[in-house]
């Protein structure tokens, strides 16, 4: 199985990429997303991989992040949600801009996708909100200290939201501040890492 490919962009199309490795080429399937990262022949890059393979097919898709990628994994998971509805959809959502269209319930926002309505939207919303936190916390697991908001206990729901939130893209200050506000608007309450991820995109948003 293939799971990352090291090498020079050797050509690119609407929606694949040939990559040169050591004089072999490799033809991977990118979201538009992926492919305004990797620039053109000749460029160096990495691209994370997911293997396809199927009795009479074999086929890459390639991603320019390990988010994107899990993203990838988790769309194909969901009812009638293909490989191509998936690249499409992250084309025109990038994997923050797909968390806060899932915490925010924005089926509209993910049906902006070619080949994507709406329905298959808020299936997607439906069948995903509660995998969120555990596909943003993908990379490292450890805890981010939040040291502009004080310190955050080891393996507390506060340090699991900083680093899934950090993992999404963020900045750790900014990761930070957005915990520590949702953690002080649950009040008397005990907010999960699930809860603190979901208002601290929102506050990240606002």
């Amino acid at each position: 199985m293939i799971g990352k490919l090291k090498g020079i962009v050797d050509e690119t199309g609407l929606d694949w990429a040939l990559i040169d490795v050591n004089g072999v080429c490799y033809l991977t399937s990118c979201s538009a997303t992926t492919l305004r990262q990797i620039g053109g022949p000749g460029d160096a890059t990495v691209l994370h991989i997911e293997t396809y393979v199927r009795e009479d097919q074999l086929r890459l898709f390639g991603f320019s992040t390990e988010a994107e990628r899990e993203w990838f994994r988790l769309l194909l998971s969901v009812q009638r949600v293909g490989a191509k509805a998936a690249l499409a959809i992250l084309s025109v959502l990038d994997p923050q801009s797909l968390a806060r269209a899932i915490a925010f319930k924005d089926a509209k926002a993910i049906a902006t996708a070619q080949g994507v309505g709406p329905k298959v939207g808020e299936r997607i919303i439906s069948e995903l909100k509660d995998k969120v936190p555990a596909s943003l916390a993908m990379a490292g697991k450890e805890p981010v200290p939040g040291k502009e908001v004080g310190e955050v206990p080891a393996h507390s729901a506060e340090a699991d939201a900083i680093s899934a939130l950090v993992n999404l893209g963020y900045a750790q200050a900014q990761a930070a501040q957005a915990v520590s506000r949702a953690v002080a608007k649950a009040g008397d309450d005990v907010p999960g890492a699930e809860q603190l991820i979901r208002v601290g995109l929102k506050e990240l948003a606002s």
